[in-house]
């Protein structure tokens, strides 16, 4: 297979909505191997790791993924041909993500790709057949001479580039250091509409998070994180829903939100019931 050169420095910030909306990656830096599991309208996703590996991928890991797909759209929207295998130079890799370039920063890059060739993917999203499909967010990895070789599996490939299931985020994100804010702000991307906002339940959140933490710690972080009134160009507020606590969220009054609408962008839906549109 022909690596794709993906090396567009100034390409706009993508993500995969999968990968946005379900729990793909565990919240916390410290080693997780218990599964994440969820099944939701009819479809699943599992991700596990051997007992003996490195750990499930992280959310922070799960911004090489973020880079990647930024290429693969960016390639597509060039009309040229992106292949899952994509090779580039590991300081560009870095500089996209608004990482340093020290050794810290190239030795935490590796352990990343670890963490994300050893996360084994089952799911039947995007999958046509019930018995869904197999693969690793990161198939293989390598370094040659020119840099990074990475091999991404042919479900992301066809999410990115034939189903265009995608959404421009906004760099403010990638600056973001909680695993709740980081993983509550990827929700609210998708979710949190252009217009009347959208609003979950608190238990409902932390139903769709896969933490391992206590649900009553959870939700204490959520309250804290909607008390600060604004996550990165979204507005929050603590409101009663259907006589619960729930999250209110609308794009904030402030221009510091860049994630505007691209070609095969969805830019989320407005809810009433928690749930929302996949």
């Amino acid at each position: 297979m022909r690596a794709f050169p993906a090396i567009h420095a100034g390409a706009p910030v993508r993500d995969a909505i999968d990968l946005m909306v379900w729990p793909c990656f565990s919240l916390s830096k410290r080693p997780r191997h218990r599964p994440l599991s969820h099944r939701r309208a009819g479809a699943h996703l599992r991700v596990s790791t051997p007992a003996a590996g490195p750990g499930l991928a992280t959310l922070w890991d799960a911004d090489l993924l973020i880079w990647a797909v930024s290429q693969l759209a960016e390639g597509r929207d060039q009309g040229l041909e992106p292949a899952p295998l994509l090779r580039a130079p590991a300081f560009q890799v870095l500089r996209f993500l608004g990482r340093g370039t020290g050794r810290a920063q190239y030795a935490a890059l590796a352990q990343a790709l670890e963490r994300l060739a050893a996360s084994a993917v089952e799911t039947t999203l995007g999958v046509p057949t019930a018995e869904g499909h197999r693969f690793h967010w990161i198939e293989r990895w390598t370094t040659d001479g020119d840099g990074l070789i990475i091999l991404l599996p042919e479900w992301l490939w066809t999410a990115v580039v034939i189903r265009r299931r995608v959404l421009r985020i906004d760099r403010a994100y990638l600056r973001l250091t909680g695993g709740v804010e980081r993983w509550l702000w990827r929700l609210l991307r998708r979710h949190a509409g252009l217009s009347t906002g959208w609003t979950i339940t608190l238990a409902d959140l932390q139903a769709r998070s896969g933490s391992l933490a206590r649900p009553v710690d959870f939700i204490a972080d959520l309250r804290g994180i909607a008390r600060r009134g604004v996550l990165a160009g979204y507005a929050l507020t603590l409101v009663r829903h259907q006589g619960r606590e729930a999250l209110h969220a609308a794009r904030s009054t402030e221009p510091v939100h860049s994630a505007v609408v691209v070609p095969g962008d969805k830019p989320g839906v407005s809810s009433t019931d928690g749930e929302g549109g996949l």
